[in-house]
């Protein structure tokens, strides 16, 4: 259960997986959800570009130990959001 600010969404506050048609997959806290886009705080990217973990292996990771947060605040284009999940669903 997120925090209670009834404005900001039931996503607020949680940890969530923001995945995108492209390689970018993004986890961090959710501020809010926006026509915009979704707003990230304190999150880290994961690109799929061959030299690190897979996207599965980097969600594995990341269920179980959390993310460092690299980037203090984040906003993910609403066009480029495939789906939004919260992290502790994997």
């Amino acid at each position: 259960m997120g925090t209670f600010h009834r404005d900001k969404g039931d996503l607020h506050g949680i940890t969530v997986v923001v995945e995108t048609e492209g390689p970018e997959l993004y986890v961090g806290r959710c501020d809010e959800v926006t026509d915009e886009g979704v707003i990230l705080l304190d999150a880290d990217v994961h690109r799929e570009d061959g030299e690190g973990p897979d996207r599965e292996e980097y969600l594995d990771r990341a269920s179980r130990f959390g993310v460092w947060g690299k980037i203090r605040r984040l906003v993910v284009a609403r066009d480029r959001v495939s789906s939004i999940r919260p992290l502790g669903d994997l």
